[in-house]
């Protein structure tokens, strides 16, 4: 088994949020480290038309200027009532240069006339392993849960103060980091991304 506790991975995200949620669910024996810190890198265009196609994209692009691996995430939020959406365009579901905030008061707009179960949806994440240009592995992670009608707690970022997962009554951004970490679609997603790296995967 191969011994991870030195293990570097180089996070394709300059979104800081990702970064620091990376980190606290990998543990400490993982030195990470993101595209602030590499200013070298190109940046990547999400051109794909799904999760899996940005994260594959931005994976295979980093690694392939960097020594060792590379993990790229793409996730966002699907809300059944509207076909999926805001899906691929989670971070720029009120356009190009519209900020989170934009993002929500649209959705909540768009979700003004529907009511409880028919405010259903999940968070997905795909996450894309990279090593040489190529990659790897792809890992999937996801959560059911319903939109809320307003904004609810102060923690989190992005859509998290307007979803409750399933089974719980708190928005992820009401909740502590250990508890999103248990049920999030990043936090699943990862959990076997670490089964996989520390069952025998080299860099």
């Amino acid at each position: 088994m191969t011994d991870v506790s030195k293990q570097r991975l180089l996070l394709a995200t300059r979104n800081a949020h990702k970064t620091r949620e990376v980190r606290e669910i990998l543990g400490g024996d993982w030195e990470v480290e993101d595209l602030t810190a590499r200013p070298d890198l190109p940046d990547v265009e999400e051109t794909g038309a799904t999760f899996e196609d940005n994260a594959r994209l931005k994976a295979a692009v980093g690694s392939a200027h960097y020594d060792g691996w590379v993990l790229a995430d793409d996730s966002g939020l699907e809300v059944d009532a509207l076909g999926g959406a805001p899906g691929v365009r989670s971070a720029r579901y009120a356009g190009d240069d519209a900020d989170m905030a934009a993002n929500r008061t649209l959705l909540l707009e768009r979700l003004r006339e529907v009511r409880g179960k028919e405010r259903a949806g999940r968070f997905r994440c795909v996450l894309a392993l990279a090593k040489g240009g190529e990659v790897v592995r792809v890992f999937h992670g996801t959560v059911e849960g319903v939109v809320t009608p307003s904004e609810r707690g102060s923690g989190g970022f992005g859509y998290d103060a307007l979803f409750v997962p399933e089974g719980a009554c708190r928005t992820f951004a009401e909740m502590t980091g250990e508890q999103k970490h248990a049920l999030s679609h990043r936090g699943r997603a990862l959990v076997a991304l670490g089964a996989y790296l520390t069952g025998g995967a080299t860099a």
